[in-house]
């Protein structure tokens, strides 16, 4: 399963798995970016709520950066491979 995932997220792990030399990697990186997408989602989800119950829609930029911040984060946290975690702390 993780296999068919990896390929359906190829084009957004390509972007950080590439590159060639050192980098560095500890598993907490892992962990912490893992947490950071659910927060992020978390975030999107109740800014979703509040933009629904008081309708206005001004709120969506936020719904959509957020979002986003925490699937690319969800997606590198749980499929990238080692380098594409350092990559997107910067740390290669």
């Amino acid at each position: 399963m993780k296999e068919v995932m990896r390929k359906l997220c190829s084009p957004l792990l390509g972007m950080f798995e590439s590159g060639e030399g050192e980098y560095d990697y500890k598993p907490s990186y892992r962990t912490i970016l893992i947490v950071l997408g659910l927060l992020c989602l978390v975030i999107s989800l109740i800014s979703f709520i509040m933009t629904f119950m008081t309708g206005q829609f001004a709120g969506v930029i936020p719904i959509l950066l957020f979002f986003l911040t925490g699937v690319v984060c969800e997606v590198v946290g749980w499929l990238g491979n080692d380098r594409a975690v350092a990559r997107i702390w910067k740390r290669s």
